[in-house]
Parts: C-alpha cells; sequence; structure tokens
C-alpha cells in the first residue's frame, strides 16, 4: 500500500511535503554525509539514529521534505520553526547530489512566500560564516545579514572536554510592507 503525501506546495520541479516512513533511504543519504552535515549540530548519523530521526520528522509540520517530481526521490528538506512575534526560523539541508542545481532556492523561496502570504513577519536563518554556500544563497534570496556573533554556540567538546566554539551569522528577511 504507498504511503499519502501531504503536499504542502509545489514549485516547477519539486513537491514540498510531508514526511513519510518509506523517505528513509533517501534521508540517511544525505545524513550520514559527513560533508552534508559539516555545519549541523549533529554528526553523521548511523541508519538506526535516521530512523528515529525520520520518526521526529514525521511528527513534526516544522520539518519539510523536498521530492524530485520527476523521480519522486526525497532530495533534502527546508525547516521552518515557529517562533514568538510572528517569526519564523528557516533552515535547509540537501543531499550533496543535488547542490548547485537551485532545489534550495526554489523550495525555500516558495515556502517563504507563502509564510509572508499567511502573515508572518520575519523570517530570520543562523549559519557558520564557514558556509559560504549557505549565507551567499541567503543573500540571493533578499535575506540581510543583522548580526555576526562571535563564539556564542558550541556543538562539540575537544579531547579534553573543552567546548569548541563556533561563530554565527545572523540573517533575516521581512515582510514587505502593503
Amino acid at each position: 500500500m504507498e504511503e499519502k503525501k501531504t503536499v504542502i506546495a509545489e514549485t516547477e520541479r519539486l513537491l514540498l511535503r510531508r514526511y513519510v516512513e518509506s523517505d528513509l533511504q533517501d534521508l540517511y543519504e544525505y545524513l550520514s554525509d559527513p560533508d552534508v552535515v559539516a555545519y549541523e549540530p549533529y554528526k553523521p548519523m548511523s541508519l538506526q539514529e535516521t530512523k528515529d530521526n525520520l520518526n521526529w520528522r514525521i511528527s513534526t509540520d516544522e520539518m519539510i521534505a523536498v521530492e524530485l517530481k520527476s523521480s519522486h526521490k526525497m532530495i533534502g528538506n527546508v525547516y521552518l520553526g515557529k517562533r514568538d512575534f510572528d517569526t519564523l526560523e528557516i533552515g535547509y539541508v540537501f543531499n550533496k547530489s543535488y547542490w548547485n542545481s537551485g532545489y534550495a532556492r526554489e523550495s525555500c523561496e516558495k515556502l517563504i512566500a507563502l509564510a509572508f502570504e499567511k502573515g508572518i513577519h520575519r523570517i530570520y536563518a543562523e549559519c557558520d560564516p564557514e558556509n559560504p554556500n549557505s549565507w551567499k544563497l541567503l543573500e540571493r534570496m533578499g535575506f540581510v545579514r543583522e548580526g555576526y556573533f562571535k563564539e556564542n554556540v558550541y556543538f562539540w567538546k575537544d579531547e579534553k572536554g573543552c567546548p569548541i566554539w563556533k561563530d554565527t551569522f545572523l540573517y533575516a528577511r521581512l515582510a514587505e510592507k502593503k
């Protein structure tokens, strides 16, 4: 029996939808890739870790799967987290095989437009200054760098147990005034 996929939005090349159990292999393909998760707050995942993560993705409306219409392959995701004051946080992670094809921009721009249509006032993103692919994408989508936080976060510790501090860029885009 085929799973019902709840489609949130559609673009020329993509379906933006809720996660389903059959996404496991496609999700594992990119969450287990060290290059893909290099700037994420988690390490490459095992198949079991990916399965646990998929169960969370299925349970939340904040994670949106990005599927190619042409092949029905799930190639990445966009995160839209609800925050106070009519604000969303956006993030994205895509399978390395599909980088530099415009899929992240296509999916994000569609979801951003829908969010602003629904009354969202502000969308922001945090990214690693050492990840120019991410912050340059944000700039191409009209986001403005609002902040540069020095050593404000750490995800890992070194062999002595000391935090490995990282910097963060903060980008945001406001809804257009009517």
